[in-house]
């Protein structure tokens, strides 16, 4: 496994294009993930000054797809964003952890989260993203990537759309992961968790 390093909250240089860092990404052996996962699944969207969301990992769906936010959470966060008044053309989506992480469940591949040395070594990706596209916010998506971005000292539900002060983007917040939305228990507590996310999008929005 390759060694990893702590998180740096500065900026750090473009390597090469974006669509190099891309392209080499596919082949990264940083940590163990990419043995077991069907591909690596990198960032898309907007190349330039986007609204950059940053979730924990793909799931199942992604990782089969190799496209970020194309499973059931994903269809969630494009329907809030578009709800909240976010152009979509204007949105870059990509992942802290670029590989699925996943423990079998029968014939299911059920999500398990990655670990701190996963995180770690695969932020080098994540930089790079951030690095070539400057985006104007960052919003981290659920406590995995709230961590990468910011460190261990944010809470997810104390500090959710409150700006926090960051090199790494005019703007960086964060707010709940679309998937623990799913996982309420009944159809009430999916209804009020959505509501809140789509009004944390909507103050987001409005801060930049």
């Amino acid at each position: 496994m390759a060694k990893t390093k702590k998180p740096d909250p500065r900026p750090v240089e473009p390597a090469g294009s974006l669509d190099e860092v891309r392209a080499a990404a596919q082949d990264c052996r940083r940590c163990d993930l990419w043995a077991r996962a069907t591909q690596t699944v990198f960032g898309a969207g907007a190349a330039h000054h986007a609204v950059m969301f940053v979730g924990e990992q793909p799931g199942d769906v992604e990782d089969r797809a190799g496209e970020p936010f194309v499973g059931p959470a994903g269809t969630l966060l494009r329907e809030a964003l578009t709800e909240a008044g976010f152009d979509r053309s204007d949105v870059y989506l990509t992942n802290a952890v670029k590989h699925f992480k996943w423990t079998p469940r029968g014939k299911k591949r059920l999500h398990e989260k990655p670990n701190r040395g996963e995180v770690l070594a695969c932020r080098f990706w994540l930089e790079q993203e951030i690095a070539h596209i400057e985006p104007r916010a960052i919003v981290a998506l659920g406590a995995t990537a709230a961590q990468t971005v910011l460190g261990p000292s944010v809470r997810v539900l104390r500090d959710r759309g409150t700006p926090i002060a960051s090199p790494l983007a005019p703007l960086v917040t964060l707010t709940v992961h679309p998937s623990s939305i799913l996982r309420a228990p009944d159809a009430e507590s999916r209804h009020a968790a959505r509501r809140q996310f789509v009004a944390d999008l909507r103050k987001i929005r409005k801060q930049l």
